[in-house]
């Protein structure tokens, strides 16, 4: 049979009637999804974020006849994302400037939303032209566009419900810009903020779902007088940075949302002296409030730009014979941390590559154990160090299995030279990024730039890892049969073997891969669904050799398994 008989036999095997929804997704609705596999409602697959499915029909022994169903243009050309939310036979999808939604079936188009911002907007944007995807309550998707609103969409029909902007001085000409996907807790929808590198002082917010109107905002920089200012010299705190731009997690049962924050600005650290709270650090809020119950500072004065925004993974796993509730987080300056869920308290961190800024972390007070390399970059020498600004891993997500207990995480392989010269005068909106540090990517070995590793979360050792020519910038996604799915920047789909690493299938998309797989059930099939569409300041200022003539263009596909 040939390729395009295949899949047409597969078409009239699996498409329907086009699904008229339901919308009536409540507060217990997004508590229950990582138990109702037939919806993806909640970024991350859950409010754990575990990006875990318990569907089995797709296994080991069959995954090699997993075909595409149906693919969908998103007429766009910027980095493909996107998480795909999935709520009763339709997949709602993002892109910078449009909301669709689709028949998950069929890949027919249900509506398209075109969002406009002033062209000005773009000139804030340090790190790729993207969106991260939206959220689904009470039948509406609710997002963020990048001149800092937020949008109600009818999920019926993608009319506007209701539209607030951000108040000030959240705007694109102060340097801040909204790229990440809400999480909704009880009504409540919570944002986070880019714009770090264009000296702004970040903040996460909530807005009421019903209505749009604005509840609360955290700070991320504290305001003079208030806990940690006396982390900041002078003004340097007006400045300071503290993006919140990746979404967090939550835990219902202790009521808190776990969310990251990421480097403090400039990246030259001689302008801002000292631990520099609450950048580089992961914080627990009462999302009723927005006030924080605890935080947990990852790298102190971080002179690199290594970040803590990655999403908060919630688990419990055992640890001393007992079983407790954890947050993990893969952090991008390589050390993996477990932290108790309800305090803050660090219960391990551990090295999962080369790290070479810091010998360890001391368990008792949570400081990194820093290197002469790191002494050196605070002072001004040129050092070289790993990971490199990029990290050891960078936005992209970790799966954890409650099957296996290992986290499933893309990591790079990648080092860098650094050096901070004379510390820049900031003012907000003005660049406080790479003109104020000179940093060169440096590796062990060209033809390995990432691995893909399944990591005990308490030691940070992998069980396996597999290697690639290019990182992956894909998230990952792991199911209880046994298999962890991601994308490469060679634009492939790949399954692997969860125990072994070992790839099992593989599906070359149009253009790479940095989007989030998910997968979901309808009618009794199980489909994988993940957008394509290479991006992100990787793919765009690494001289990769590995992904020169990369086509762009952002597509959305779905697969399942070849019915005869």
């Amino acid at each position: 049979m040939t390729s395009s008989a295949l899949l047409a036999a597969l078409l009239t095997a699996t498409v329907a009637v086009a699904p008229i929804a339901a919308f009536a997704q409540s507060a217990d609705d997004l508590k229950n999804d990582e138990k109702t596999p037939d919806n993806v409602l909640v970024y991350g697959m859950g409010y754990s974020a575990n990006r875990f499915s318990p569907l089995t029909e797709i296994n080991k022994q069959n995954v090699s006849k997993l075909v595409p169903v149906w693919s969908y243009s998103l007429s766009d050309l910027q980095g493909a994302e996107s998480f795909p939310v999935v709520y009763d036979g339709v997949v709602y999808v993002t892109t910078d400037d449009s909301t669709a939604a689709v028949d998950a079936l069929t890949g027919k188009q249900i509506w398209r939303v075109e969002h406009d911002y002033p062209p000005e907007t773009l000139r804030s944007v340090c790190c790729g032209i993207v969106n991260r995807g939206a959220a689904i309550y009470q039948g509406m998707i609710i997002r963020a566009l990048m001149d800092d609103r937020i949008v109600a969409l009818d999920a019926k029909t993608g009319k506007q419900i209701w539209e607030v902007r951000s108040p000030a001085p959240a705007t694109p000409a102060n340097g801040y810009v909204m790229t990440g996907a809400p999480l909704i807790v009880n009504g409540i929808v919570i944002v986070g903020i880019a714009g770090a590198e264009f000296s702004n002082r970040g903040f996460i917010e909530a807005y009421d779902a019903k209505t749009g109107k604005h509840l609360w905002r955290t700070y991320t920089v504290p305001a003079k007088g208030e806990p940690g200012s006396n982390t900041w010299p002078d003004d340097s705190a007006l400045t300071g940075g503290g993006s919140s731009w990746v979404t967090g997690s939550y835990d219902p049962d202790l009521d808190l949302v776990f969310w990251g924050v990421g480097n403090p600005a400039p990246w030259n650290p001689q302008a801002r002296e000292g631990d520099n709270l609450f950048t580089d650090s992961i914080l627990a809020l009462k999302p009723e409030t927005g006030e924080r119950v605890w935080y947990y500072q990852t790298t102190p004065d971080d002179p690199f730009d290594y970040d803590a925004v990655q999403t908060p993974i919630n688990a419990t796993i055992n640890i001393d014979g007992s079983r407790r509730k954890v947050v993990i987080q893969a952090n991008r300056n390589g050390f993996l941390y477990v932290l108790d869920a309800k305090t803050g308290k660090l219960i391990a961190a551990n090295p999962f590559g080369k790290v070479t800024w810091a010998s360890g972390v001391d368990l008792k007070t949570g400081r990194p154990m820093v290197t002469d390399v790191y002494n050196g970059a605070l002072s001004g020498k040129k050092v070289t160090v790993w990971p490199s600004t990029s990290g050891m891993t960078n936005w992209q997500h970790v799966s954890f299995s409650p099957r296996t207990g290992l986290l499933y995480i893309n990591t790079l392989d990648l080092g860098m030279t650094y050096q901070a010269g004379q510390p820049p005068k900031l003012a907000p909106g003005k660049p406080s990024g790479a003109p104020t540090v000179k940093r060169t990517a440096v590796t062990d070995d060209p033809n390995i730039r990432g691995f893909l590793k399944a990591v005990d979360p308490l030691t940070g050792k992998a069980k396996w890892q597999t290697p690639y020519r290019s990182p992956n910038f894909s998230s990952t996604m792991v199911t209880a049969s046994g298999l962890v799915f991601t994308g490469t920047m060679t634009g492939q789909l790949q399954a692997l073997d969860a125990d072994t690493g070992k790839i099992l299938w593989s599906f070359r998309t149009p253009s790479g891969i940095v989007g989030q797989p998910v997968t979901w059930e309808r009618g009794g099939k199980q489909y994988v669904t993940v957008m394509s569409g290479i991006g992100g300041v990787y793919a765009e200022k690494s001289h990769d050799p590995n992904l020169e003539n990369r086509p762009r263009g952002e597509t959305l596909w779905t697969f399942a398994l070849f019915d005869k």
